[in-house]
């Protein structure tokens, strides 16, 4: 009689347990499989265009060619917004490589009412007597002022950096020393 009471309390200690216990086994057991669980994928997001808000966001002292096209994503965002002095900072010379006073330069973009750029993936670095070179091409296209008519160009900035001993750190940074954006047809 003492091995079936000893089984009878074995199989009913087993299955049955007071209310609640259960609820705090299942908690317990969902705890455990929420750390031990891989973390979800996260998505993969698109590229922004260049005059989204992120630019603050945009390494733009990469030494590579990579370095060089956030500059431009850097420099069409500042632009997208207004920004225009801190724009023409990203030119050579603080600015006066693009051939324009801070006023100018600023006066140049006032025919636009809407400004975008499509930065493409940078050429390969070429290599001088302690300079680097790299071509990044662009589409700007947006709308004008005046009609609101729309317009693209299009073409490549080349940017340019020292890597000599004793450069400044504006040397050593990458920085655009001319543009050949061209306004092209509106069927091209």
């Amino acid at each position: 009689m003492r091995p079936i009471l000893l089984a009878a309390c074995a199989l009913s200690a087993c299955s049955i347990q007071p209310a609640g216990q259960n609820a705090a086994n299942e908690a317990d057991r969902a705890a455990v499989e929420n750390i031990v669980a891989p973390p979800a994928p996260q998505p993969t997001l698109p590229p922004q265009p260049a005059n989204a808000a992120t630019e603050a966001a945009i390494p733009i002292d990469d030494e590579g060619a990579e370095g060089a096209a956030n500059v431009v994503r850097t420099y069409y965002a500042l632009i997208g917004r207004g920004d225009y002095a801190a724009a023409r900072a990203l030119w050579e010379d603080r600015g006066a490589a693009s051939g324009m006073s801070a006023e100018a330069f600023a006066a140049s973009f006032a025919r636009y009412r809407d400004y975008r750029a499509e930065v493409g993936a940078p050429g390969r670095v070429d290599p001088g007597a302690g300079q680097r070179y790299v071509a990044v091409p662009v589409r700007v296209h947006g709308t004008l002022r005046d009609g609101g008519r729309p317009f693209n160009m299009e073409g490549s900035l080349i940017l340019h950096r020292t890597v000599v001993d004793g450069a400044t750190a504006e040397q050593k940074s990458w920085r655009i020393r001319e543009s050949g954006i061209r306004p092209r047809p509106a069927g091209g």
